[in-house]
């Protein structure tokens, strides 16, 4: 379901024209799922940005809850100078999948990614497009700092993540991955169109994009807080009560990996580092397949061979899968221990 509110033709306008000498063409992805009590701060500052030529594509990628109904509230009688395009998935697709289905959607020369549960300060788009200016437009990803909506004794806190123009090239990355918060990026279109699409099942789209831009054009970070996060989103931890409820997030965060792993060798191979990645994903294979593995087969017996025969992987993790995988009960008394102390 699409539809589309604003000026929508204002891309081809004469007195704006798209992707010219300072003003490129910018679009903001705005992702949400089952955020009904938040999307509408997060749609507001999409509206709210100063910049133009500006498309905001909000799209709720199929959430149980109200947040499809909010969002249309959030827009209805807009007629303001950005064109606004309102998608809804039909099935949920996943933030790495619904990332590229929005950036496929879009036109922009600059792809402005927005949370929804945060909010983007009015300035956002503007400050990104001269940043990028200011970089002849040759970075391909820009990361800006972002506030914490709640800090301590109710100030906001900064959140700077790792600076990025460190990173040349692969051997920075094989170093170390930077800790990085996709809620805050912006990529060039070229650098979505030279990796294309990302493969559907990662749990979230940063490092990728990140690995692409390093090994690209490069990355930037641009020191200025432009959104204000919200902690404990999407992607953030969570506190699980039962051992069931742990077990069934480990199986969801080794197969986010697994899909993870195989898109940085897939974009290594374009980015001409295969073999390289190969040879560093080695232990981080070993320790997802494993995970995989030992909970997918039937019986003790299997599981404890595959325990003694998996190699790559350290010990104390392995042991503590295999006690998840075939005898969960080990752990209850803990959970129980810690959900009552957090009553």
């Amino acid at each position: 379901m699409i539809q589309e509110y604003g000026h929508a033709g204002h891309a081809d306008r004469t007195d704006l024209p798209a992707n010219d000498a300072s003003r490129p063409l910018v679009s903001m992805l705005l992702i949400a799922f089952n955020q009904a009590s938040v999307i509408a701060d997060a749609v507001a500052g999409a509206l709210a940005q100063t910049y133009s030529p500006l498309e905001i594509l909000i799209s709720d990628d199929c959430s149980s809850d109200d947040t499809w109904a909010v969002i249309e509230a959030a827009v209805r009688g807009y007629s303001g100078p950005h064109r606004v395009v309102l998608n809804r998935n039909e099935q949920n697709a996943g933030i790495s999948a619904h990332l590229s289905q929005l950036a496929a959607m879009s036109r922009g020369a600059l792809l402005v990614v927005t949370a929804g549960d945060d909010v983007s300060a009015p300035e956002r788009c503007a400050r990104l497009v001269e940043c990028w200016n200011a970089h002849g437009r040759s970075i391909d990803l820009i990361a800006s700092d972002l506030e914490e909506f709640e800090g301590v004794a109710g100030q906001a806190a900064r959140i700077a993540p790792t600076g990025l123009d460190q990173y040349k090239g692969f051997d920075d990355w094989k170093r170390g991955q930077p800790w990085v918060v996709g809620a805050s990026h912006a990529w060039s279109r070229r650098l979505f169109e030279r990796f294309g699409p990302m493969l559907p099942g990662a749990m979230a789209e940063d490092q990728i994009m990140t690995f692409r831009a390093v090994m690209s054009g490069g990355a930037h970070s641009l020191r200025e807080p432009l959104v204000r996060y919200r902690r404990g989103g999407l992607s953030g931890k969570k506190r699980y009560r039962t051992v069931e409820q742990f077990v069934e997030r480990v199986k969801r965060t080794t197969a986010f990996g697994l899909a993870e792993s195989e898109q940085f060798q897939r974009d290594a191979q374009i980015a001409g580092v295969g073999d390289e990645m190969r040879t560093l994903l080695v232990p981080k294979l070993a320790r997802e397949r494993y995970a995989r593995d030992v909970f997918a087969l039937r019986g003790i017996g299997a599981k404890l061979q595959l325990l003694l025969r998996t190699p790559n992987v350290k010990f104390g993790f392995k042991i503590r899968m295999f006690l998840y995988a075939a005898c969960p009960t080990v752990y209850r008394p803990f959970f129980a221990l810690r959900a009552r102390l957090k009553r």
